[in-house]
């Protein structure tokens, strides 16, 4: 019977990699198909999940992987796209424009990491807070870059004539092509040893400490590296969207962004793209049945998801896995005549000299 289990577990275990491999190549095969058969709405709607995916992503790691709060990773979203369009209007060079909306979030965020990563709770809270606050009024302030109030467009992702593809086509393919770099990077860089020494700092400071891993510097990281993500973003928001405003940055947009790494998962890589999907889909689903409700139809499903799963959408395989094991476990036979059911008898000292 052990043979015949082990020899079992090791096809399966054989047989996974080619599953992977089959796995990616569907997806491979949907995404370089998907955009030349879907309508434009669809292209458009599915570019922008790519977007806000990305933003969660960066989210997720300074919040799901390293533990820290953060509520202003929109103020670099909004950073990042209005860098491309100044760059874009200035008639830059765009992969100088995508260079600048990467590294000048990152630089931001550094400077605010390293102030803000000393403090903890409710203090790093705070300060999170304050930058999309402070993003709006500045933003309308410094019209000479930013277009005031009005906002400022940018109309740079046309298609080429030699690629024979529609706009809509030509912005999705960047936005899959950039939304995956950005994925497969992160993947590798918290599942790497950079993410181990993550996990140990949000489970316990004082471990990591004693095994020479500093909470300090390994907080500042994170938070650099989720605002540089937020940067591309902001760039590929430009691309499929061609304009921003104060209200990109807006503090409601944050708490929106939040709201959709914690339904789609925290800690997770699929939970980020989960996670756009909700920011893009649900606000269009509950307009179409209530414009004047959709605040409410969010909070509902946000307080639903938060109740039933509390890892978030992308925690559903774990659920349905633990509850197959309970219903084939209860259900499990229990042997011919109760014979597993009952624990096997002992002789009493007695029975043993009798039968002596």
């Amino acid at each position: 019977m052990t043979s015949t289990t082990d020899f079992a577990s090791s096809t399966r275990n054989a047989a996974r990699p080619w599953v992977r491999w089959v796995i990616i190549a569907a997806i491979a095969a949907v995404l370089i198909v998907g955009p030349l058969i879907l309508p434009e709405f669809a292209n458009q709607t599915a570019a922008r999940i790519g977007v806000f995916a990305v933003a969660v992503l960066g989210l997720n790691v300074v919040m799901g992987y390293a533990g820290q709060v953060s509520l202003g990773q929109i103020f670099f979203v909004g950073l990042g796209a209005y860098v491309t369009a100044y760059g874009v209007t200035q008639d830059w060079n765009i992969i100088v424009v995508f260079a600048l909306a990467c590294i000048l979030p990152g630089v931001v965020g550094l400077i605010v990491a390293l102030a803000a990563s000393r403090l903890g709770g409710l203090a790093i809270a705070m300060v999170t807070i304050a930058l999309p606050i402070v993003g709006v009024p500045l933003a309308k302030r410094l019209s000479e870059f930013t277009g005031g109030s009005q906002g400022i467009s940018a109309r740079f992702s046309a298609a080429p004539e030699w690629t024979g593809l529609y706009n809509d086509q030509w912005q999705l393919y960047i936005v899959i092509l950039i939304t995956a770099i950005v994925f497969l990077l992160t993947r590798n860089l918290v599942h790497g040893k950079f993410g181990r020494a993550m996990a140990i700092v949000k489970s316990n400071e004082a471990v990591a400490a004693s095994m020479g891993i500093s909470p300090y510097w390994y907080k500042v990281l994170a938070f650099t590296i989720a605002s540089i993500i937020g940067g591309v973003a902001g760039f590929m928001y430009m691309v499929v969207v061609q304009y921003t405003s104060p209200e990109t940055m807006s503090f409601g947009h944050s708490i929106s962004l939040l709201a959709a790494m914690v339904i789609g998962g925290a800690g997770s890589i699929v939970g980020s793209l989960l996670g756009g999907a909700y920011y893009v889909l649900v606000p269009q689903l509950t307009n179409l049945i209530n414009p004047s409700m959709t605040a409410l139809f969010q909070g509902i499903i946000l307080l639903a998801i938060l109740f039933l799963l509390p890892g978030g959408l992308a925690s559903i395989p774990r659920a349905v896995r633990r509850l197959t094991r309970r219903s084939s476990g209860s259900g499990r036979p229990s042997g011919p005549a109760g014979a597993e059911s009952d624990p096997p008898s002992h002789p009493s000292p007695q029975e043993k000299r009798h039968n002596t």
